[in-house]
């Protein structure tokens, strides 16, 4: 009952949000500087192309197994399936009929060709801080791609989120047009690295948290991504949630190869660093570092300190530690040679417990990269315990060589072992 009031005022506030949005145009249109901008020349094309990997695009817009670019991957979200379309130059069921002005207002606008409202899922709150130039670029690049005729396969949303005029009520709350601005008291590298990181890049679309309406709150203090369940650390300056600790070197080092001193990447992060980070310039990844250093830190809510696990549940889960970890990370969690330390692990520490439990379910697995061609993975170990050895040795890790943080449960673990890996 309360389900059905709540949609029902949700959908009478989105008309009425539409009705205003109707009276009050906020579309902004750029014109290119020139048509060379989007002419199909191999300077054009190839910074296209490495726009397209900064922005990871072929990611959504690649069904597994799939040809790139072509569409068909799906996204699940709290309010439906949504699936990614067709982006080649095919001019029926791709963007082959697109000007460069239609493809700018995707971006910049989220709408369509045809005026159809965008979901956010494709994510131009984000990419509406591209420039005009770079967004004819990455039109040139896409051009110049193979055409392939496939029909893109309908969303599949739950009424009212469906429909146009929820969307446009979600627009006029969560979206406005604008291109990201130079801050004049800042320097180059810190500018360049706030528009890959803002725009291009849109870190904020996992490392922030949503709300129930799935928009972001763009603080890049952390959140845990929705359906997946995985968590999204904060990148912001905190020293023990985020990167107050890591040197702009490490940094770099993380995001171009997936591995740094005492940390690695995996989960959905390292299908990021495999398809679209590792790729970039050095420069620009200094310069996101450098961004991202100077992201000032969330004042950090009061908590009470977490409960220690029972005794029982340490010794048990020491026993665990040693069958099947110590031979890696080490008798104390101090790490040996490529397998990362244990203790002040980000990972075991952060208050959302999620992506140590997902580890020790399903394996980790950093990405093989040019800086790191031979990763070195943990297997997983959700086939050889239960959710209750899996909660214990987890609680165990979380409390052991200085951690400190809450134990889990068996029921928090098995809300993980059937959840899709991405």
């Amino acid at each position: 009952m309360k389900r059905r009031v709540l949609m029902s005022v949700l959908l009478l506030l989105a008309v009425a949000a539409a009705a205003i949005a109707l009276a009050w145009p906020r579309e902004q249109f750029i014109a290119s500087t020139s048509p060379g901008d989007h002419a199909p020349t191999e300077t054009n094309i190839a910074r296209g192309a490495y726009l397209a990997r900064a922005g990871d695009c072929m990611a959504c817009h690649t069904a597994r197994g799939g040809v790139p670019y072509a569409g068909g991957r799906a996204l699940d979200t709290p309010f439906g399936r949504l699936v990614a379309p067709n982006i080649t130059p095919e001019p029926t069921t791709g963007i082959g009929s697109w000007s460069a002005d239609d493809f700018w207002r995707a971006l910049h606008n989220g709408k369509s060709k045809d005026g159809r409202l965008l979901y956010p899922a494709f994510p131009y709150t984000a990419y509406t801080k591209v420039t005009r130039p770079d967004a004819d670029a990455l039109f040139a690049y896409l051009r110049s791609l193979p055409p392939v005729r496939q029909q893109n396969t309908p969303h599949d949303l739950r009424f009212p989120y469906n429909q146009q005029l929820t969307l446009a009520g979600w627009r006029l709350l969560y979206f406005k047009p604008g291109v990201q601005q130079t801050d004049s008291a800042k320097d180059i590298r810190w500018n360049r690295g706030a528009y890959l990181v803002e725009g291009l890049g849109h870190c904020a679309a996992c490392h922030s948290t949503r709300n129930r309406f799935g928009a972001t709150d763009s603080t890049l203090g952390g959140g845990l991504i929705p359906t997946i369940g995985w968590y999204a650390p904060s990148l912001t300056s905190s020293a023990e949630a985020g990167l107050g600790k890591w040197s702009e070197a490490h940094i770099v080092q993380l995001l171009g190869t997936g591995v740094a001193p005492g940390a690695s990447v995996t989960g959905p992060m390292a299908e990021v660093v495999a398809q679209s980070l590792q790729y970039m310039s050095a420069d620009d990844l200094g310069a996101m570092a450098v961004y991202l250093k100077s992201l000032p830190a969330a004042p950090a809510p009061e908590r009470p300190a977490p409960p220690r696990p029972a005794e029982q549940v340490m010794r048990q889960g020491e026993k665990l530690y040693g069958q099947h970890c110590a031979a890696c990370h080490g008798e104390r969690g101090e790490g040996k040679g490529p397998y990362p330390a244990l203790s002040g692990n980000r990972a075991l520490t952060l208050a959302e417990p999620v992506n140590a439990i997902r580890v020790v379910l399903n394996g980790g697995f950093a990405p093989g990269t040019a800086g790191n061609p031979r990763p070195y993975g943990m297997p997983p170990f959700g086939h050889a315990m239960d959710d209750a050895q899996v909660a214990t040795l987890v609680s165990y890790l979380r409390a052991s060589w200085g951690n400190a943080a809450a134990p889990v449960s068996s029921a928090e673990v098995n809300r993980y072992r059937s959840v899709p890996l991405d």
